[in-house]
C-alpha cells in the first residue's frame, strides 16, 4: 500500500514554480515511490542506478536525453553531477516549469552543480522519513489514509495532487492554545486505539519497516552497510569505515544534545578537523539535523554550541544498541530518544511544508537557562519543551520568560510536549500536548 505523504503538497506546487524541482533525501525515505506515484503516468523515468544509464548519462548526454524524453524523472542525479549542465540546455528550450524532476540521497556534490548550471531555475525539496501523522493514518488502513491527506471537497494543485487540509503541511508545528472542549491541537491527528508511542519510536519511519514482517534489525544492519559502502566511501573516500561506524554511534549517543566536536574526537579517536568534516557528511546525507542557539541578535553572552539530531529514532536505537521499545522505554537513554523523536516531527513538519527549518532554534544562556525548541515566526518567539513525563507542572516552563526579553520580538504561546493523554493548560500561554498530537 503507497503511504500518502505530506510533502505531496509541496511537490506539486514546487512544479509550477521551477523548470527544475530537485527532491534530496536520505536513502530509502521515499522519494521515488512518492514522485512514481505522482508523476508516473505522465512522466518518463530513468535511475543512475542502472549501469545502462550511468554510463550513457556520463558518456553521452545528448542521447542520454534523446533516449529519454521530457517530461523526465531521473533517479540519484549525485552519481553524475556532470548532468546538471545538460539538464540546463534541456529545459532552456523552452519556457515550461516542471519539466524535469531530479532525486538525489546527498547533497554534497549535489550543491556545486546547482549553483553552476541551474541557478534560478531550480526549486529544491527535501524529504524527510515519514512522519508519524504519515504513520499513523498509513496504519488506520488505505481508505483512511487518503481521506486523512485528500479530504472530500479539497482542492488539486496545477499538479494534479491533492492539497492536504489545514495543518498537514501548512507552514510548520507552531503551539496554538485549545478552546475548551477541544481533543486536538488543531493539526487534525488522531490516536488509535492501542498505538504504543514507544514502539513508534523505536520502529522508525523508514517506509519499509512499516510493514510489520521487515525484520527490524536486519533492516539497519542493511541501511547502515550501504551508507558506509556508497555514501560515505564516495563523499570522503573513507578508508577506514569501522572507525566512522564508530562516530556515527557516538553521534547516535549525543542525539538530542550539545554536540562537543572536541569530545567526540577525543571517544572516536580522530581531530577536530576530522569530525567536523564527518558530521558535514552525516548532514549532507539528511541523516542528522544541526539547530542552532537563538541569539536574537541582539549581543548577548549566549553559547554558541549546536545540538544535533538523527531525523530517524529507529537508527539511534539501532546504533545505541536498544533493541526493544520496553527496554528503550525504561531506559537511560529515553529522554534523549524522546527528545529526538519530537524534535524530529517538529523539523519534518517543517520540510515537509516546504519551509525550511532556519526559524527552528534552541535557547541556552549564560544563567544556564535552557529551553528545548524556540520556533520563530516572523517576530514571534514560541517556546517548546519536551519532557518524558505525563503531568507536567508550571515550574517545568519558567524559563520561558527568558524570551521575553529580547528586543524586537513578542512572547508568543508555547507548549511541553509529553505523554499526556489528552492537552491540558500549564499556564496562561502554556499548553501540554501529546507527543502525538504534533
Amino acid at each position: 500500500m503507497y503511504i500518502p505523504r505530506e510533502i505531496e503538497a509541496t511537490i506539486g506546487r514546487e512544479l509550477t514554480q521551477g523548470k527544475v524541482v530537485l527532491v534530496t533525501g536520505a536513502r530509502q525515505v521515499g522519494k521515488t515511490t512518492t514522485l512514481r506515484h505522482l508523476l508516473g503516468d505522465r512522466y518518463n523515468y530513468v535511475s543512475l542506478e542502472n549501469p545502462l544509464n550511468y554510463q550513457l548519462a556520463k558518456t553521452d548526454s545528448v542521447l542520454f536525453f534523446a533516449q529519454n524524453a521530457l517530461p523526465l524523472i531521473v533517479d540519484e542525479i549525485q552519481r553524475v553531477p556532470d548532468l546538471f549542465s545538460a539538464v540546463k540546455w534541456q529545459v532552456d528550450e523552452s519556457n515550461t516549469r516542471g519539466q524535469v524532476v531530479l532525486t538525489g540521497s546527498q547533497t554534497y556534490h549535489l550543491m556545486k552543480g546547482v549553483s553552476e548550471s541551474l541557478a534560478g531555475r531550480i526549486r529544491m525539496i527535501d524529504m524527510p522519513p515519514l512522519s508519524l501523522r504519515e504513520i499513523l493514518v498509513a496504519g488506520a488502513g488505505a481508505a483512511d489514509a487518503v481521506s486523512a491527506v485528500s479530504p472530500a471537497g479539497s482542492q488539486g494543485s496545477p499538479g494534479g495532487i491533492s492539497v492536504p487540509r489545514k495543518g498537514f503541511g501548512s507552514g510548520g508545528f507552531v503551539p496554538t492554545l485549545l478552546g475548551a472542549g477541544d481533543k486536538t491541537s488543531g493539526n487534525g491527528r488522531f490516536k488509535p486505539e492501542g498505538f504504543d508511542l514507544w514502539q513508534t519510536i523505536h520502529r522508525g519511519s523508514m517506509p519499509e519497516l512499516q510493514d510489520p514482517s521487515m525484520d527490524w534489525d536486519g533492516f539497519y544492519t542493511n541501511y547502515v552497510a550501504a551508507y558506509l559502502e556508497r555514501d560515505v566511501r564516495e563523499l570522503l573516500s573513507v578508508k577506514d569505515e569501522v572507525r566512522f561506524y564508530e562516530f556515527m554511534v557516538a553521534c547516535a549517543a549525543r542525539s538530542g544534545s550539545l554536540f562537543n566536536a572536541s569530545a567526540v574526537g577525543g571517544e572516536v579517536g580522530v581531530n577536530y578537523k576530522t569530525v567536523q568534516s564527518w558530521l558535514s557528511v552525516l548532514q549532507a546525507s539528511n541523516i542528522v539535523r544541526i539547530v542552532r542557539p537563538f541569539s536574537g541578535g541582539a549581543g548577548r553572552s549566549l553559547g554558541k554550541t549546536p545540538k544535533l539530531f538523527f531525523m530517524d529514532t529507529g537508527l539511534v536505537c539501532h546504533l545505541t544498541r536498544w533493541t526493544s521499545a520496553e527496554t528503550l522505554r525504561h531506559g537511560a537513554a529515553a529522554g534523549h530518544v524522546f527528545e529526538t523523536f519530537v524534535v524530529s516531527e517538529i523539523l519534518k513538519s517543517y520540510l515537509n511544508a516546504g519551509s525550511g527549518i532556519r526559524d527552528v532554534w534552541f535557547y541556552r544562556d549564560s544563567r544556564k537557562r535552557e529551553i528545548d525548541l524556540v520556533i520563530q515566526r516572523d517576530r514571534v518567539l514560541h517556546p517548546v519543551e519536551v519532557k518524558t513525563a505525563g503531568l507536567v507542572r508550571a515550574d517545568a516552563v519558567k524559563n520561558f520568560q527568558a524570551l521575553a526579553g529580547f528586543d524586537g520580538f513578542e512572547l508568543g504561546t508555547g507548549a511541553v510536549v509529553c505523554q499526556t493523554p489528552q492537552p491540558y493548560q500549564i499556564t496562561e500561554n502554556v499548553q501540554a500536548i501529546p507527543a502525538w498530537e504534533i
